[in-house]
């Protein structure tokens, strides 16, 4: 079915309506502003289209409070003025010593993610001269903007990450002079690389001005390739579609897990190639799986709030779940933003004495968020209200935007290191089915975003105790049933350290591990997936919290995929095996309707 028509944001609420599909009411609250604030949000959202959707007035604020505060440091000025000394002499000397040896490293003052100066290239005249002089300089910075008396580490953390985003769009890696790869690549190709480069350039450039997907991810198609295991949508709210999986083997446990997506990006990051699909490996363990598909929306659902996701998503999604399966309680799991939404759903139900869950997991999730990801450092008053007028205006944050933030957060390996290998060295990198998917992202809606901007991001509402669902606050601490927490070593969205504070804030039984990989790589851990490892600790409930800061030296890491670790912690906390249930179940309410998976999924 092609995806739903948009409407105008003054047509009186109507909608194009999916076949099955439950309907909300659409308001549009615009009319309380005044023209003055009209003129003043229509001239945020212009801006934000040449800043990315940073707010001037936050970045702004940000400096200025660091110049300021350097400029009331007279003992911090000696100390640059000091250092600047000594990497220029240490610069000088270091030249002087590579003009007198055939090979040197550059990498003794690089940061330890740092690999771009470590291949041989790079220790040889002049090129290790170039990388140490950069590095000198961006050890530099690193102190000026670093241990700055009277700078609060939010503003410290925002002008580190802008300064070494701008230090690195000079790196002498970027340019085809000052890159002794590329040009023993244009020496030995007489110049094809570049020919090449600029060919991809071109065609990389067409794609994204008539919104054609990068070269290669044509072959990735959902349905066909991408998200193919078998299963049907057993129930459809307006926000949400809810899919059951086939069953695999001859008998199931009788609990069925439910999982609830981010609705950041599409679901099939569960579900990507049959080789590397949660979804598959958990009904090949025997588990009938529950599954959000989560509307793409557009303009009609600009009033659509936080809570209605938690109503018409995981609320149906475990109604449906135990009606089909006949089972009382459920495996609800989290991933994400989806995680978040499920935490405090389960602290709703534990508090209104809803005991449906028998267990709750969580995937790089995060509930407190003090320690959020770089993404997260900008989300200020100014900032989140320049957000919101951006927003207002559309009436969602569109997918760019938000894929455009996410490049920035990793822009060494997303932007610089592709835009060498493709642009400077000619070389097209091979495409995988996870580079699809991420290419597929959904938008979100304005009220939605405004609220979880505010209350948890800016506020921290939900572990302070001051969020509320249904008129009244609800607290992690209530959750007393057993949690699997799992957080990625190299997440830039959800910190590993942010993520571990399941176990301080809750007094519940806490499995946690910690995993190789990013925010998607180390949650996409199938067996037999190469070089990955984890890291396991199990608190009890009553236990004392474990030392965040000595955790990783006291658990030795474990080779492999921490999958059969989860499903077998499942396992141990549900029934006997019984005969599948029915897909869907028509006497309950529940008839089986498209085939996964889905329609909400195919949308644009």
């Amino acid at each position: 079915m092609p995806p739903l028509a948009l409407v105008r944001p003054d047509d009186g609420g109507a909608r194009s309506k999916v076949k099955g599909e439950t309907a909300a009411p659409h308001v549009d609250k615009r009319s309380a502003f005044t023209p003055f604030q009209i003129i003043d949000r229509m001239a945020h959202a212009d801006i934000a289209e040449f800043t990315a959707g940073l707010s001037p007035a936050a970045i702004l604020e940000v400096f200025f409070d660091w110049a300021v505060n350097i400029g009331l440091a007279p003992g911090k000025q000696l100390d640059l003025v000091g250092r600047a000394i000594k990497g220029t002499l240490d610069n000088g000397a270091f030249a002087a010593l590579c003009v007198s040896s055939s090979t040197c490293d550059p990498c003794e003052c690089a940061l330890p993610q740092d690999g771009r100066f470590r291949a041989p290239e790079w220790q040889s005249f002049p090129f290790n001269i170039y990388a140490h002089s950069f590095l000198s300089i961006e050890r530099w910075w690193e102190a000026a903007t670093t241990n700055v008396e009277g700078l609060s580490k939010r503003h410290e953390a925002i002008v580190t990450f802008a300064l070494r985003q701008l230090l690195d769009t000079m790196a002498p890696s970027n340019f085809v002079w000052t890159n002794p790869q590329v040009l023993e690549q244009t020496r030995t190709q007489l110049g094809a690389n570049l020919v090449r480069g600029i060919s991809n350039w071109s065609d990389d450039l067409g794609r994204e001005l008539t919104g054609a997907p990068p070269l290669g991810l044509e072959k990735f198609k959902v349905g066909e390739n991408l998200a193919v295991t078998p299963g049907r949508v057993v129930y459809r709210t307006h926000l949400a579609e809810i899919i059951q999986y086939e069953p695999t083997t001859e008998r199931v446990r009788p609990e069925p897990v439910v999982i609830v997506p981010a609705w950041i990006m599409k679901y099939y990051i569960l579900d990507l190639s049959p080789r590397n699909s949660l979804v598959k490996f958990l009904t090949d363990q025997g588990f009938t799986v529950f599954l959000i598909s989560w509307k793409n929306p557009g303009v009609e659902e600009r009033n659509t709030g936080f809570d209605e996701y938690r109503t018409a998503g995981v609320l149906a999604a475990i109604k449906a779940a135990t009606l089909i399966t006949g089972s009382y309680t459920v495996h609800a799991v989290g991933y994400c933003l989806g995680g978040t939404l499920l935490a405090i759903a389960a602290a709703a139900m534990a508090r209104d004495g809803d005991n449906r869950l028998a267990t709750l997991s969580f995937f790089a999730a995060q509930t407190d968020f003090t320690e959020a990801g770089e993404l997260m450092l900008f989300i200020n008053e100014n900032q989140v209200r320049f957000l919101e007028d951006m927003m207002w205006e559309r009436g969602y944050l569109t997918a760019k935007q938000m894929a455009g933030g996410f490049q920035i957060l990793k822009s060494n390996d997303l932007i610089w290191s592709r835009s060498i290998h493709e642009y400077l060295m000619g070389e097209r990198r091979q495409t995988f089915d996870i580079m699809a998917w991420s290419n597929d992202p959904t938008r979100m809606p304005y009220r939605m975003h405004s609220e979880y901007l505010r209350s948890l991001f800016l506020n921290n509402d939900f572990t302070e105790g001051h969020f509320k669902v249904d008129g009244r606050p609800v607290v992690l601490l209530d959750l007393q049933l057993p949690l699997f927490v799992v957080a990625t070593e190299r997440d830039h969205i959800a910190p590993w350290r942010s993520v571990f504070k399941f176990n301080l804030l809750t007094d519940a039984d806490v499995t946690f591990v910690l995993t190789s990989g990013g925010h998607n790589g180390g949650i996409l851990s199938e067996p037999g997936h190469p070089h990955h490892h984890f890291r396991l600790s199990r608190q009890r409930q009553g236990e004392h919290c474990a030392d965040q800061d000595n955790w990783i030296a006291k658990h030795e890491p474990r080779e492999g995929s921490w999958w059969p670790k989860w499903t077998a912690w499942l396992a141990a906390r549900s029934g006997d095996p019984i005969l599948p249930p029915t897909l869907g179940n028509t006497a309950a309410g529940f008839p089986p309707l498209d085939n996964a998976p889905g329609r909400y999924v195919l949308m644009k």
